[in-house]
């Protein structure tokens, strides 16, 4: 073989090779996600809420935007759990659960595109929108002579030793305050899945809402409007 078939050879396998790699990356390439996450926020429980977000490419290299979804169980700084006589645990002084329904526009970018199968993607984004905040009795099961009755927490009727325990999981949501205010985020997301169809991955980032009044959590102490925490979201969805 001549040095010029030689030289045609390499060509025709570089070229080969750089489209089939290109191949790769347009197969992995995609217009639309939808995830959804379990939150761990630090002013949250255990649970902090969940999310679901749907995100659509802009003409723009690597820009997405679309809509999130969240609903988060929103805690004040010094709520504790105490044992009742009973040995149930409940929060004593708290007065209102803090639900917050956040609905936000968001733009993100993805700074390292992952290779298929392989790799870690990382995006990052900033959302913004408005908040419904359901202010929400906070009930305790109280004894009241040979039986025992839910009602809400009240400072001024209820003594310590009276509380039995809490009330039912979600009882007074029916009962809540709306309280309107905003929402912001920003964070990164790092996705880990194996397989370009899925992803799966952690997000992690700094968000606050804020209220058009203070939310009356714990009334015996300072309450406040703002609330801003960092948290944590595995989240797991699908794209196409």
């Amino acid at each position: 073989m001549n040095k010029v078939s030689t030289i045609i050879c390499i060509i025709t396998l570089f070229v080969f090779a750089a489209s089939t790699q290109a191949q790769y990356e347009r197969d992995y390439d995609y217009s639309v996600e939808t995830v959804g996450g379990i939150m761990k926020a630090t002013n949250s429980g255990l649970i902090g809420g969940f999310s679901f977000k749907y995100a659509k490419a802009l003409k723009k290299n690597n820009w997405f935007h679309g809509a999130l979804i969240e609903v988060a169980n929103i805690k004040h700084p010094q709520e504790q759990r105490y044992y009742s006589e009973s040995g149930n645990t409940f929060i004593w002084g708290k007065e209102h659960y803090l639900y917050s329904l956040r609905l936000s526009y968001l733009r993100e970018y993805r700074f390292f595109k992952k290779a298929p199968k392989q790799g870690v993607q990382v995006n990052g984004f900033l959302a913004l929108g408005p908040t419904l905040g359901f202010e929400a009795p906070y009930y305790v099961e109280v004894r009241k002579g040979g039986y025992t009755v839910k009602e809400p927490y009240d400072p001024n009727k209820h003594q310590y030793q009276d509380i039995v325990g809490p009330g039912n999981v979600l009882q007074g949501v029916g009962e809540s305050s709306i309280v309107p205010g905003m929402n912001a985020k920003a964070a990164m997301a790092f996705e880990f899945g194996s397989f370009k169809s899925n992803v799966i991955g952690l997000e992690v980032g700094f968000q606050a809402d804020f209220f058009t009044r203070k939310i009356i959590i714990m009334p015996t102490t300072i309450n406040y409007s703002i609330f801003p925490s960092a948290y944590a979201t595995l989240f797991y969805g699908g794209r196409r």
